[in-house]
């Protein structure tokens, strides 16, 4: 394998397409750092910087598959294409599911909304009514969930964000997604 990293990628890709499998490891080890780089510079939603650097690899092993001297530059620069790219792509595709809580928030706060002349106030009765709707909603719904996700959610009540959720509870930030994805189902 020694001799192997003392070639050109073009070398190493032409090697790999006549079934040198070697060459391979080779390559990804020249570009890991590369991957790592453009990763560590990216936020992923709902992932970490594994996630990230996990796509980077994705993207390189497809530069590997397909480039072509007689269509592309360099190999590095075809490389590090492929590997913005599979990174955009990952956090695009995370961005599409950022609006979710949104969509399927159900209100909890106390009985003032807006108008168009500023806060409306419900009546007393409107208000307890709600309240006890509320209330039991909320019983409900805690008679469903399991002790993790009663955490989850009483943190993530008090305003704390994927990550210090994660960390008060020694999981990891994507354990925490599945949590609250689990809860807003059961909602």
């Amino acid at each position: 394998m020694k001799e192997y990293r003392e070639l050109a990628e073009e070398d190493l890709l032409a090697l790999l397409r006549g079934g040198d499998t070697a060459c391979m490891e080779v390559l990804i080890e020249r570009y890991r750092g590369m991957v790592k780089n453009q990763a560590r510079a990216l936020y992923l939603i709902g992932g970490d910087q594994e996630d990230l650097i996990q796509e980077g690899m994705i993207g390189l092993f497809k530069a590997i598959r397909d480039y072509s001297p007689a269509k592309a530059g360099s190999f590095s620069s075809f490389a590090r294409l492929c590997v913005t790219r599979q990174l955009y792509s990952a956090i695009q595709a995370s961005n599409r599911q950022k609006h979710t809580p949104l969509n399927t928030y159900v209100e909890l706060s106390p009985a003032l909304h807006e108008g168009q002349d500023g806060p409306l106030e419900q009546s007393p009765e409107e208000f307890f009514i709600a309240q006890e709707s509320m209330n039991a909603l909320g019983e409900k719904l805690r008679l469903q969930l399991s002790g993790f996700e009663k955490q989850v959610l009483d943190l993530y009540l008090d305003g704390a964000g994927y990550q210090e959720i994660a960390e008060k509870l020694g999981k990891k930030p994507k354990a925490v997604d599945n949590a609250l994805q689990r809860i807003r189902k059961k909602v």
